[in-house]
């Protein structure tokens, strides 16, 4: 056994670190609402009636021969996670390097925003919005959601690269339950700058706004940029129509009127498929509801939601452009009428209201691009992870070096089969096993860590005692992790 890596989220830079092991302060985007939080659940059925997805033209639609992909903690094989449905893409994540946890969803998360999108629980009869959505998960996140912005940025250029492997369902829509700790010039970011890459390449971006609270005065990295589609929460407060709705405190507003929330839909305790085991469902047991459900509440939930909405809108319309469905799913939005939301002029989701718009011509938009030649460590701000008491900065991934420039003006693709940048990250085709319908093949990572050399490898020991059997967890706990962040404050699950 190589020595043990002890790999620290000093500040997590996307998904939320539960906030049992977090501290106080920094960014949020990704994950859960205030702590104390305990309302009754939203259902999916609510939800789908709330966004106007149950009647009209959009009962018909299911996302059939649309393509999502979801960068975040993976997902696990819950039966309400339809196998058929599913595509695991390469994990990137540092569970990637043990083969009992690769792909998996060892956190709770990604699960949570997959049964959303295209769950089907028979047990409790949840189905999500856009249940023929062929899903592509790309695993970043560990059992505590620490990853670090390279990490992601790899991520997003696989999927661009690769959005076109299923012709029958190619990934029209990317979402992203994320948010980095990075402020730095929109006009030079890196992430930003992949994003939009994503966009050009004819994907919808569906990122969310971020769980700071209204008074934030900015939208997570990268929800603030103008050219992608940044996503609010609303509270349903029980009913099935938006005239009750309101803003949810925890969600990121911007000042000003650039960089600010495009869209708002369900957010607040929304029931979506539990992954038993996990880390949050431990800690969080009073989020369950029945045996195969748990409550989750943040704007990541309601970036789920319209990312579904995306989908039924682009079945519909799959001739669209990216900059069309956002300008249709906008515009076709229902204003609400009351506080900070109607002085904004912000709008909840209407599905069938985008879809009355599909004929209204769609200008092109003005909006100021990044270059990517910024620094990645400005991408990354606070949100930085140790290893071994050596914390990741500067100018280099997690594997090594990273140019900027390099990579921003570089015409030869980023990825080149299982390579990133030359680095090898995962296997070089569709051949890896899992029990999704198709699984990208792994790879062992050869580059050495920033802390510590390539003879000491990624391996940890906490991580051989997690073992993924059948459809639980053999082992209940992770306090052979010591995990730390103040990226997270004031979050939970429930």
């Amino acid at each position: 056994m190589t020595r043990a890596k002890r790999l620290r989220a000093v500040v997590a830079g996307a998904l939320a670190v539960p906030a049992a092991l977090a501290g106080t302060g920094g960014t949020a985007g990704a994950v859960v609402s205030p702590a104390g939080t305990a309302t009754s659940a939203t259902t999916l059925a609510q939800v789908r009636s709330s966004i106007g997805a149950d009647t009209g033209t959009a009962a018909g639609l299911t996302g059939k021969g649309v393509g999502v992909a979801l960068i975040d903690t993976g997902v696990a094989a819950v039966p309400g996670l339809p196998a058929a449905q599913i595509a695991n893409g390469p994990d990137l994540s540092f569970e990637s390097q043990a083969a009992n946890l690769r792909y998996l969803d060892t956190y709770g998360h990604g699960t949570h925003m997959a049964g959303i999108i295209v769950g089907n629980d028979t047990t409790s009869g949840s189905k999500g919005i856009a249940p023929d959505v062929k899903l592509t998960s790309v695993k970043i996140g560990t059992a505590t959601g620490a990853v670090d912005v390279s990490q992601m940025i790899a991520a997003i250029d696989w999927v661009v690269q690769h959005k076109g492997d299923d012709p029958a369902n190619p990934i029209r829509v990317l979402n992203l339950s994320y948010g980095s700790g990075g402020s730095t010039q929109t006009w030079t970011d890196p992430l930003l700058f992949a994003v939009q890459k994503a966009w050009k390449a004819g994907i919808v971006v569906v990122a969310a706004a971020g769980n700071n609270g209204n008074a934030a005065g900015a939208l997570t990295n990268p929800a603030l940029d103008d050219s992608i589609l940044a996503v609010g929460a609303t509270a349903t407060n029980g009913t099935a129509t938006t005239a009750d709705d309101t803003l949810a405190p925890f969600t990121n507003l911007a000042t000003g009127t650039t960089g600010q929330v495009d869209l708002l839909a369900p957010g607040t305790s929304i029931a979506s498929l539990r992954d038993p085991g996990s880390n949050v469902d431990n800690l969080y047991p009073d989020a369950r509801v029945g045996t195969t459900l748990f409550k989750g509440s943040g704007t990541s939930q309601a970036t789920a939601v319209v990312s579904a909405a995306a989908a039924l809108l682009l079945q519909a319309k799959p001739a669209a452009t990216p900059d069309q469905a956002k300008d249709w799913l906008v515009k076709g939005g229902t204003g609400l009428t009351t506080g900070t939301e109607k002085t904004l002029g912000l709008a909840a989701l209407n599905v069938n209201g985008a879809l009355a718009r599909t004929g209204t011509a769609v200008a092109a938009p003005t909006v100021q691009l990044s270059s990517g030649i910024g620094s990645l460590q400005g991408a990354r701000g606070t949100a930085s992870l140790t290893l071994d008491g050596v914390k990741l900065t500067g100018e280099r991934t997690i594997w090594g070096s990273f140019s900027t420039s390099q990579w921003a003006k570089s015409t030869t693709p980023a990825w080149s089969g299982g390579l990133w940048l030359g680095y090898r990250l995962a296997g070089d085709d569709w051949t890896g096993t899992s029990w999704a319908a198709r699984t990208r093949a792994a790879g062992t990572w050869t580059a050495a860590p920033w802390a510590g050399s390539a003879a000491a490898g990624w391996s940890d020991p906490a991580w051989s005692g997690r073992t993924w059997s059948g459809r639980t967890w053999s082992a209940g706990t992770w306090s052979g992790r010591t995990w730390s962040s103040d990226g997270w404050s004031a979050t939970a699950w429930g």
